[in-house]
């Protein structure tokens, strides 16, 4: 058993896709058309690290309700976890690119740690060895 994906709710798929892969640098895995239940069309768009068995669904929010979910899946609270075996130089290769830390790098019992947002302004801890 393993979990396949997780769904990640964004404004528009082009720039989301452009952030995980070319700021992230996750693997495009999928960029399919689609069609919602009711027939309209959308993508199935899947984002994955490299190396990883998880991948992230890229969702654009369609109506109010998923819209104001954007950036706040999982209630203000960090719910993405990108660990790194290279701390330092993925932080400062984030920081080049115009990603938003909201906390400074420290180190916890368990390795380094910096908060970010990614581009729907959902939390994640930018995770490296201890």
């Amino acid at each position: 058993m393993q979990l396949d994906l997780v769904t990640v709710v964004v404004d528009e798929y082009d720039p989301a896709i452009a952030f995980f892969t070319g700021v992230l640098g996750f693997d495009l895995v999928d960029d399919s058309p689609s069609l919602t239940n009711d027939g309209r069309p959308k993508r199935w768009v899947v984002v994955r690290p490299p190396g990883a068995q998880t991948g992230i669904l890229l969702a654009r929010a369609d109506g109010d309700h998923q819209r104001a979910a954007v950036g706040n899946q999982t209630a203000g609270r960090v719910g993405f976890f990108l660990r790194v075996d290279d701390f330092e130089a993925t932080h400062r290769r984030l920081v080049a690119a115009g990603v938003t830390f909201l906390t400074e790098p420290r180190t916890e019992s368990y390795g380094q740690i910096a908060v970010f947002l990614d581009i729907a302004g959902n939390k994640w801890d930018l995770l490296g060895p201890a």
